[in-house]
């Protein structure tokens, strides 16, 4: 059995860890707060040093938090990997980022795959993740049952690094769908309106979806527990700002409300914190 390596055991990548350890994977783990990752030393091998990880796993996993994360992190990668390491970026990225890394790995034989995730915390505890895949077909095809360890739907988009423009148009939906129940519960409190009641009429008719059912409760009780960072959903929409070649205002309006919460807010609180915006 192939040894895998997971460098990142935060918020998502932990649960995923734990998924593959029910399969009974051999797994190497790294995360830069150390303390993270000692928290699955009782399914994985504990690393400090991730170049050591990384020479010691056939396949390895990332799972980071911005682009320049993944910069550091796969110029070690490229430097110390044994030829046909396959290496799969979770992180949702710069495709232009996932590109250069995927050519640079061809070059030495390292196969590359770029394949972010979406389905927050709850996605990954519960094993239901939908991945969207960039990179050659064959190497997709050999890590398909991989990924259903901790993926329900599992998506092969196309060649390299439209994985990640796939995830940033994902990212674009989410922003609308998240404004629009907090904007929703907003204009209902300020009118009046029993906001659980409110709540129960988005969930059960045609305006509901995930954020509706996973993040309105959190949003009415003020619970906002990061199940998916403001720091890196912002990230992720500039980066489809970056990438677009049409206007979206619907994302800038909606980063634009992000960044005028406070900086605590901003840095530690779960993208159901939008509502904070209403005051």
């Amino acid at each position: 059995m192939k040894t895998i390596g997971f460098i990142g055991t935060g918020v998502m990548g932990s649960p995923i860890v734990r998924h593959l350890a029910q399969k009974n994977y051999r797994l190497n783990v790294f995360n830069r707060t150390t303390s993270k990752a000692e928290k699955l030393r009782d399914v994985a091998k504990v690393y400090t040093d991730v170049s050591l990880l990384i020479k010691e796993s056939d396949i390895i996993f990332t799972m980071l938090g911005f682009p320049n994360d993944v910069k550091q992190i796969y110029d070690i990668i490229l430097d110390v990997a044994k030829p046909n390491t396959i290496v799969i970026d979770m992180t949702t990225s710069s495709p232009k980022l996932a590109l250069e890394l995927y050519r640079k790995g061809k070059e030495k034989n390292i196969k590359i795959l770029d394949a972010p995730v979406t389905g927050g915390e709850v996605g990954a505890i519960n094993g239901t993740l939908t991945m969207m895949v960039g990179g050659d077909i064959e190497v997709f095809e050999q890590m398909k049952d991989l990924f259903s360890v901790f993926a329900k739907n599992i998506n092969y988009v196309g060649g390299s690094s439209l994985g990640q423009k796939a995830k940033l148009a994902n990212q674009v939906a989410i922003a609308g769908a998240i404004w629009g129940v907090a904007e929703s519960l907003s204009f209902a409190k300020n009118s009046d309106i029993h906001i659980d009641t409110m709540l129960q009429i988005l969930n059960s008719g045609s305006a509901y979806s995930w954020q509706s059912i996973n993040n309105g409760n959190k949003m009415i009780t003020k619970d906002f527990k990061p199940g998916f960072y403001i720091k890196h959903f912002v990230k992720d929409l500039k980066l489809a700002l970056e990438e677009s070649n049409t206007d979206l205002p619907l994302v800038r309006n909606v980063i634009m409300m992000y960044e005028s919460l406070d900086e605590v807010t901003y840095d530690k609180e779960g993208i159901q914190a939008l509502i904070r915006y209403y005051k």
